[in-house]
């Protein structure tokens, strides 16, 4: 089964298009569901092209928020973007952690598929995440700083799922003494996927190099403006690190009351396992249920995390719905 709902998650137009419409609710992304709320109060000025300054103050309080060294931080816009440049300037060979996100393989060409134990204990340059997506998988803070000792490559650390638990990050290792970059993701934690904001946290001279291919004014006023006021908005980031886990919680209540064993540790998403899980994708979107189901994975369904009790229970309806 290839679809546009197993290359990626989203595609909710050709969901609706091919299903029926609806009020859907799209649980395929791994977007928080509650969404950092200053955006929607922002005016922007769309004649002006963005100040260099405002762009250097958005990296600035990003590091903060990461601990790095702002001289280590360069914003892109989006991960996925950062995670291509930044592979293609580095080459080589290199394996990627598989299961995986997608992109990963195709960051540095010729990379090889391989498992989480045949990678980390392999010396080429080497690609995951942490947390791994779409399993939730995470790696200790122990086991993440073995990595940067005796590897003759690059370790390149997607963290785009990191913010809502930042307890096992390595961005604060990164430095001019190591082969370390690391990649956030500004809209999965805030939940502004359209602001097509990300950051690599990088030596400085790949950040140059980086900078370079870039180009001017990487980034629209927009995802500048609200990027920092975002940042900066340390209550809200506090708030919604303790909400997380406890709405993750109810859903994976709910998951193992209708027979199923949730796995992951990242509370923005869910990975279950079943004999058919491509039947169970489509029945939920017949209750207009977007979920993200796998072509090469076929009794894996990843559901993410529903916005409120009424979408936890029009959920729980649909998977009683046998």
């Amino acid at each position: 089964m290839s679809t546009p709902w197993t290359w990626h998650g989203g595609g909710l137009t050709a969901a609706q298009r091919h299903f029926g419409g609806g009020d859907w609710i799209d649980l395929s992304t791994g977007i928080n569901p509650h969404p950092w709320p200053g955006a929607n109060d922002m005016a922007f000025d769309w004649q002006r092209l963005p100040e260099p300054e405002a762009l250097a103050a958005l990296e600035a309080i990003a590091a903060s928020h990461f601990e790095v060294d702002p001289r280590h931080v360069c914003a892109v816009p989006g991960s996925e973007i950062g995670l291509r440049l930044v592979g293609a300037l580095i080459g080589g060979s290199a394996q990627h952690v598989a299961p995986g996100y997608r992109t990963h393989g195709a960051m540095i060409a010729g990379s090889t598929a391989a498992d989480l134990f045949t990678a980390l204990n392999s010396t080429n340059n080497l690609i995951l995440a942490n947390p791994n997506n779409p399993d939730g998988h995470i790696i200790d803070t122990a086991a993440m700083r073995d990595l940067l000792t005796d590897r003759d490559g690059w370790v390149l650390v997607d963290e785009a799922f990191a913010d809502a638990n930042s307890a096992h990050s390595v961005a604060a290792l990164v430095g001019d003494d190591r082969r370390l970059a690391v990649f956030r993701s500004f809209g999965k934690f805030f939940g502004l996927a359209g602001v097509r904001l990300g950051f690599v946290m990088a030596p400085q001279a790949l950040i140059a190099a980086l900078r370079d291919r870039l180009g001017a004014w990487p980034l629209a006023a927009a995802a500048i403006a609200i990027g920092t006021a975002a940042y900066a908005d340390r209550d809200w980031i506090a708030t919604t690190r303790g909400r997380l886990p406890h709405d993750a919680a109810a859903l994976d209540a709910m998951l193992i009351r209708r027979g199923h064993r949730p796995t992951g540790a990242c509370p923005l998403f869910r990975l279950i396992a079943i004999d058919d899980a491509h039947a169970l994708f489509e029945r939920l979107a017949r209750h207009a249920i977007l979920t993200r189901p796998f072509a090469e994975q076929p009794r894996w369904l990843r559901i993410g995390l529903p916005a409120d009790a009424a979408a936890l229970a029009r959920l729980d309806a649909a998977l009683a719905d046998g």
